[in-house]
């Protein structure tokens, strides 16, 4: 892959980064500002309870997002981004432009999933 369109891939994955990790700030800032409140409703308070589960699930998907974008970052520099791990060929762009921290070419990709889905219908 040439200078240019390795420079785009990593402005896309810095754009998606400062995302991220401004998006974590606000989250834990808002968190921590959050004064315990008494739920005299328990229905209230279970409610409240779910909205928080919520946000830390989704907010531990995104956390999982960071490193993968980091690693990404990390085959950028090393010259092994856009190359599949499982077979060695190049990954299509346009399937790095849907899913820039991909690992794997669509054919491996689909193959590890028919094996996953295989799995679990034993």
């Amino acid at each position: 892959m040439d200078k240019e369109k390795l420079e785009y891939f990593r402005s896309i994955l810095n754009g998606k980064l400062e995302e991220l990790l401004s998006g974590a700030e606000r989250a834990v800032s808002g968190m921590s500002e959050e004064k315990e409140e008494n739920y005299p409703d328990p229905t209230d308070r279970a409610t409240h309870e779910t909205d928080r589960n919520f946000l830390l699930r989704v907010k531990d998907r995104e956390r999982k997002l960071i490193t993968k974008i980091n690693e990404a970052l990390k085959r950028i520099d090393d010259g092994s981004f856009g190359i599949c791990e499982l077979c060695g060929e190049y990954i299509s762009e346009k399937r790095l432009e849907v899913r820039p921290v991909t690992t794997c070419c669509i054919e491996c990709k689909k193959e590890e999933e028919e094996q996953e889905k295989a799995k679990v219908h034993k």
